[in-house]
């Protein structure tokens, strides 16, 4: 799609706008932040970051020479694109770092296999290893397993994730890929092989952090995964057992420098209350990490410029690139550096799911009524963004360790429909953002944005109202 699709989006978007909109009890709010709404989906700032990030940078491993790249690509955008008290707070963090792996079939029938080592897998040792399969159709089916049961065998779960609008076919699954691992080592496996957590039917396999197992473990392309599963049931059948050849040489670095880059949009009025919102600026390495995470990084970077360009800002908006989401720590790391500013932070909160279009937004608990908060209703409305009453349950990995020290935060749940058949894999590249979707997230972020930082809403004070 074109980059000036968001122009269209604009025009039908707006053509839908219902009356209720204009119900609001802070008209001078309402009306600047349907003004940003308006700016946003016609704005090419995000497109532009995404673009630069992907393109000039690339996959960015924690860790690698990439990823310092990335950093200096991360000040460098924030200070052009007028942020102030931009930092980078260094720390450490694990690193993995694949090398070249492969996998094949070498009886009864030779198959080449395609996968992609999972994060933090063992490397095999050199030459490769080849062992009897030992496949199981699901993740259940795999645990029921006694432990010794597996010896000398290499177990494969195929596991079927399935496809939601919200991602929960992700959550459930998950544990397939980030503990059966360890699971398999318990049970006396050599390797450990999983159908790949995706909705794709393509032959890219999706990697993954995984805890680690002391053994090699890898993701199979889907179609890869059933062509094993006939492989087995011939096998079953016949009394020829599968055997697999795997040979990977990744390695582990238990320290790593890693870095969170922050820039501001400063409040003149109450500069001391900080709004927090961010991206991961660290991706896995197929691709170029484009859906996850340059999609967040440019959604909420050009949405808290967008918020500042009505007038000054009262609060002040901070711009986080967290830099450790994939293999863990810059949550952690970001606590134990704003530990003492957490009480000043209005809320929180962090765009990871893609450019998917945003179709529901959760407001902190007991703010729905607020005049900031009906303000942004309103000039979401049109943006067809659904308003639930439940409150938020998830505001992003890297603001969990704020929002367990009691930071308020935000959740806008985008279409997740397609994004796991991009995520994590080969596929993951610029030209899976459709600038018009990626345009109307920035519209919800700013409009959020500009309303939050231009009133003087309380969230932890409307959570504790009876």
């Amino acid at each position: 799609m074109h980059k000036l699709a968001p122009l269209a989006l604009a025009a039908s978007l707006l053509a839908v706008a219902p009356a209720a909109a204009q119900d609001i009890a802070a008209p001078d709010i309402a009306a600047s932040a349907a003004a940003v709404r308006d700016k946003a989906l016609a704005d090419p700032t995000a497109w532009t970051i995404a673009e630069s990030l992907t393109t000039d940078v690339g996959p960015r491993l924690v860790g690698s020479p990439e990823m310092v790249r990335a950093r200096d690509w991360g000040v460098e955008t924030l200070k052009r694109l007028g942020f102030q008290n931009v930092k980078v707070e260094t720390f450490t963090a694990s690193g993995w770092f694949r090398g070249e792996e492969s996998a094949e079939v070498v009886g009864p029938v030779p198959h080449k296999l395609h996968i992609l080592g999972l994060g933090r897998s063992s490397p095999t040792p050199k030459g490769g290893l080849t062992a009897e399969m030992a496949l199981f159709r699901s993740y259940d089916e795999f645990l029921a397993q006694p432990e010794g049961s597996l010896k000398g065998k290499i177990a494969v779960v195929t596991g079927v994730m399935t496809r939601a609008q919200d991602g929960s076919g992700y959550g459930a699954i998950n544990p397939q890929r980030s503990a059966g691992p360890a699971e398999a080592a318990k049970r006396g496996a050599v390797a450990y092989l999983i159908r790949s957590l995706s909705t794709d039917d393509t032959r890219l396999p999706h990697t993954g952090a995984a805890r680690p197992g002391g053994i090699p473990a890898a993701a199979l392309s889907t179609p890869d995964a059933e062509l094993l599963e006939r492989l087995a049931a011939r096998g079953e059948a016949g009394g020829k057992p599968v055997t697999i050849k795997l040979n990977m040489t990744s390695r582990f670095e238990p320290k790593v420098e890693a870095y969170n880059i922050s820039g501001e949009l400063p409040g003149r009025e109450a500069p001391d209350e900080v709004i927090v919102v961010g991206g991961h600026l660290d991706s896995w390495d197929p691709g170029t990490g484009a859906v996850d995470d340059a999609a967040g990084i440019a959604i909420t970077t050009a949405a808290a410029k967008l918020a500042a360009g009505q007038g000054p800002l009262r609060r002040t908006i901070r711009v986080v690139m967290w830099g450790s989401e994939e293999q863990g720590g810059s949550s952690d790391a970001y606590l134990a550096a704003h530990k003492d500013e957490v009480g000043r932070m209005v809320m929180v909160g962090e765009s990871d799911t893609g450019a998917g279009r945003i179709w529901q937004a959760r407001l902190p608990k007991g703010s729905l009524d607020h005049p900031a908060m009906k303000a942004f209703r309103g000039a979401i409305a049109p943006l067809r963004v659904i308003v639930s009453r439940e409150a938020p349950g998830f505001g992003g990995s890297d603001v969990e360790g704020l929002v367990e020290a009691g930071a308020p935060f935000v959740e806008f749940n985008q279409d997740a429909s397609r994004y796991f058949d991009l995520h994590h894999s080969a596929d993951d590249t610029l030209d899976k953002i459709d600038p018009a979707e990626l345009a109307q997230n920035v519209a919800v972020w700013a409009s959020f944005l500009h309303t939050v930082a231009n009133s003087d809403v309380d969230f932890r004070a409307l959570a504790a109202r009876p």
